[in-house]
C-alpha cells in the first residue's frame, strides 16, 4: 500500500497543530541520540556492513541469545516483504484487522491468501495454514493477548510471523522472542521505531530459528539499513534500561483521553490495551471525519476505513499530551 498510512500529513498543505494519526511515540527520540548521530556523521562515507553485523551481536547480546538467529532490517515493512518471499506460494492466514503490508506482501509473492478476525481467536484452536501473520498488540485496534504462546506450541505445522512493533505500548502482552530457542515454527518482528520514534530512519531486526534466518538471508538484499539507522540501533541498545517508555503513566493518560472522548455523542470507542486505540464516528463517515478536522482545526486523524475487517466510520487515535487531546476533544464535539 503506496497510499493511505497513517503520518501522511505531508500530503496536505497545512500546519498540523496535532497528529494522532500515527502511534508512533510523541515524546520524541531519546536525549542523546542526534549528538551521537552527528559525532558518527563522517562514518557514511563508507559503505554500511553488509548485512548490519555489528548490531545484530549487539542485539543478540542483549537477549542472550546467538547471532545467528537474528537479522537487521530497513524497518518492519522489509521484514514483512523478505518474510512473504520466503515463503511465495504458500497458504497464509492474517488475523486481520491488520496492517495492510501483510496482504500486500503475500499477494505480490503469491500465497494463497485467508483471514482470520481477532475476536475468533481460540488458544486451543487448530490452524489449517502453512503461515499466519499476527500483530500483538495488534495494530490498528491495540488488542492484545497473552496466551500466544499456547497458540505456537499447540500448531507445530503452522510458522506464526508474529509483529510485536507495539509491545512496548502495553503491560499485557510479553515477548516471544525467546521461544524461538526451541520452536522452529515462530518468526518474530520487531521494530525500533514506534517507541524510540525515529521511524524515517527505518530499523528492525527480524528473530526466528537459525535455519529460518539463513534463508531469509539468501533473499535480503544488502546495505539496506544504512549507518545512521545502525548507529541509532547501536545508542538505543547501548542505553537501553534508560530509554524505555513511561507506559504506566502513558496508559494512564490514555484512559484519562477515552474519558474526556465519552463528551462526544458522535463517537464510538473500543477498548485497547495500548496507547492508541479505534474510534467509530456515528454520523457521516471516516475520510469526512478526517478532512473535517483537518480543515476547521488543523489536527490529524488516521483514517482506518480501509483496514480489513473495519467498517467505514472507523478512525485510529493515538494518545498524545493532554493539551493536544484537549484540542482533539473539542474539535470533535464540533462534529454534529
Amino acid at each position: 500500500m503506496l497510499n493511505g498510512h497513517g503520518d501522511d500529513g505531508y500530503r496536505h498543505n497545512k500546519q498540523i497543530v496535532a497528529d494522532f494519526s500515527t502511534n508512533v511515540w510523541y515524546g520524541g527520540s531519546p536525549d542523546g541520540l542526534k549528538s551521537h548521530l552527528f559525532a558518527n556523521w563522517d562514518k557514511i562515507h563508507k559503505y554500511p556492513e553488509v548485512t548490519g553485523e555489528s548490531l545484530t551481536d549487539k542485539i543478540a547480546a542483549h537477549y542472550g541469545m546467538n547471532s545467528d538467529q537474528f537479522l537487521v532490517a530497513n524497518g518492519s515493512t522489509e521484514s514483512i516483504y523478505l518474510i512473504a518471499q520466503t515463503f511465495k506460494g504458500k497458504k497464509s492466514a492474517i488475523v486481520i484487522p491488520a496492517f495492510a503490508e501483510y496482504e500486500d506482501a503475500c499477494v505480490m509473492h503469491e500465497h494463497q491468501v485467508s483471514y482470520i478476525a481477532w475476536e475468533d481467536l481460540r488458544p486451543d484452536m487448530a490452524l489449517e495454514t502453512d503461515v499466519l501473520f499476527i500483530c500483538n498488540p495488534n495494530n490498528p485496534t491495540g488488542a492484545a493477548i497473552d496466551w500466544l504462546p499456547d497458540l505456537i506450541i499447540g500448531n507445530p505445522e503452522t510458522v506464526f510471523v508474529v509483529d510485536e512493533a507495539f509491545i512496548e505500548f502495553t503491560v499485557l502482552v510479553e515477548s516471544v522472542v525467546r521461544l524461538t530457542k526451541n520452536y522452529n515454527n515462530l518468526i518474530v518482528m520487531r521494530s525500533m521505531t514506534k517507541a524510540y520514534a525515529i521511524p524515517g530512519l527505518r530499523l528492525g531486526y527480524i528473530v526466528s530459528s537459525t535455519e529460518l534466518i539463513q534463508h531469509l538471508k539468501r533473499l535480503k538484499l544488502p546495505w539496506t539499513v544504512n549507518v545512521p539507522a545502525l548507529e541509532a540501533g547501536h545508542f538505543i541498545f547501548d542505553h537501553y534500561d534508560k530509554l524505555q517508555l513511561p507506559i504506566e503513566s502513558l496508559l494512564q493518560d490514555k484512559e484519562a483521553f477515552i474519558k474526556g472522548l465519552s463528551a462526544v455523542d458522535t463517537l464510538k470507542i473500543t477498548a485497547s490495551k495500548t496507547h492508541f486505540f479505534i474510534a467509530e464516528t456515528t454520523i457521516r463517515n471516516a475520510p469526512m471525519l478526517k478532512l473535517f478536522l483537518l480543515k476547521e482545526f488543523n489536527i490529524l486523524i488516521r483514517d482506518a476505513s480501509n483496514f480489513r475487517g473495519l467498517g467505514t466510520g472507523c478512525i485510529r487515535l493515538a494518545t498524545l499530551d493532554k493539551v493536544k487531546n484537549e484540542l482533539l476533544i473539542k474539535a470533535l464535539l464540533q462534529w454534529k
